[in-house]
C-alpha cells in the first residue's frame, strides 16, 4: 500500500522566529507515530534552525529546490548533498513557480531529479497544467511531456524515493481548488502515463499529492479519492493549527 504524504511549503514566507515555532507546533501536533508521513519545506536559510527544532520528531525536512550541480562555481546555488548534510529527506523539484516565473526547463528538472535521487534525497516532482492548457483541453498532452521528460533514465530503487505532486497552476495561490473529481482524473492519467513507460509495479507504488490551495475545508474530499495520496500544502501549511487539521484529514 501506498504512504501517505503531507508536506507544508512554506515558500518565501516567515522569520526565524515563526519558522521555529512553526516548526515546533507542527511536531508537537504531530506526534511521535503519524499514520501519514508529515514533512515540512522552509525557506533555505531556515533549514537548519528548523531541523533542529524538528530533532527527534516524526516529521521530516525538505527543501523547496535543489541543483543540478554537485558542487563548483555555481553562485547562489545549493546542492543534493549540502541539503543532506543540513538534515534534509525531501526536495521538491518543478514547482510550477521554478517553471513558470522562474523558467526552468524540462530538461533542468530532469537533470534536478537524478541529482537529487543520486545523493539520496527523496523528490517531490511537480507538474500540472495552466488555466490556458486546460481551457485549450492540453491537460493529458502537457502531462504526459512533463512525465515523460522528468522520469526519464530513473532506476527502479529510484522511483522508490520519487513522490510526484499534481498542481493545477490555475489553483495555486488563487484561492480555487480542483474539484475532488478533476483531481482523481488528473492523478489517475498521470498513474497511467506511468504504468505505460515504467509497468505496472512502479506506478502502482507511487505517491501522487494534489497540490493547488488545499485547505482544511477540501483536504477531506480530496483525499478520498483513490489516486491522491496526500497533499503538498502550501498557503495553509503556514499557520500549524490548519496544516495538522490537513494531515488529520489524510488518516
Amino acid at each position: 500500500m501506498r504512504r501517505k504524504l503531507v508536506a507544508g511549503n512554506w515558500k518565501m514566507n516567515t522569520t526565524l522566529a515563526e519558522a521555529r515555532a512553526l516548526a515546533g507546533a507542527v511536531a508537537a501536533g504531530v506526534g511521535a507515530s503519524p499514520s501519514v508521513d508529515v514533512a515540512v519545506c522552509p525557506p533555505y536559510p531556515w533549514l537548519v534552525p528548523v531541523a533542529d527544532a524538528l530533532k527527534g520528531s516524526a516529521v521530516a525536512l525538505g527543501a523547496q529546490d535543489v541543483s543540478a550541480e554537485p558542487k563548483g562555481a555555481f553562485t547562489g546555488e545549493v546542492s543534493p548533498g549540502m541539503l543532506l548534510e543540513a538534515g534534509c529527506r525531501y526536495a521538491i523539484v518543478g514547482h510550477s513557480e521554478r517553471r513558470h516565473v522562474i523558467g526552468e526547463s524540462d530538461s533542468l528538472i530532469n537533470h534536478k531529479v537524478h541529482a537529487a535521487l543520486e545523493a539520496g534525497l527523496h523528490v517531490i516532482l511537480c507538474m500540472g497544467e495552466t488555466l490556458a492548457e486546460r481551457d485549450r483541453g492540453l491537460m493529458e498532452r502537457v502531462f504526459q511531456r512533463q512525465v515523460y521528460s522528468a522520469l526519464a533514465g530513473l532506476t527502479d530503487e529510484q522511483f522508490g524515493r520519487l513522490v510526484i505532486a499534481y498542481e493545477p497552476v490555475w489553483a495555486i495561490g488563487t484561492g480555487r481548488t480542483a474539484t475532488p473529481d478533476q483531481a482523481q482524473e488528473a492523478h489517475a492519467f498521470v498513474r497511467a502515463r506511468v504504468a505505460s513507460l515504467y509497468g505496472e509495479k512502479i506506478a502502482s507504488g507511487l505517491p501522487i499529492l494534489y497540490g493547488g490551495s488545499v485547505t482544511p475545508d477540501t483536504a477531506a474530499g480530496l483525499f478520498a479519492q483513490p489516486d491522491v495520496d496526500g497533499g503538498l500544502v502550501g498557503g495553509a501549511s503556514l499557520k500549524a493549527d490548519g496544516f495538522l487539521a490537513i494531515v488529520r484529514a489524510v488518516v
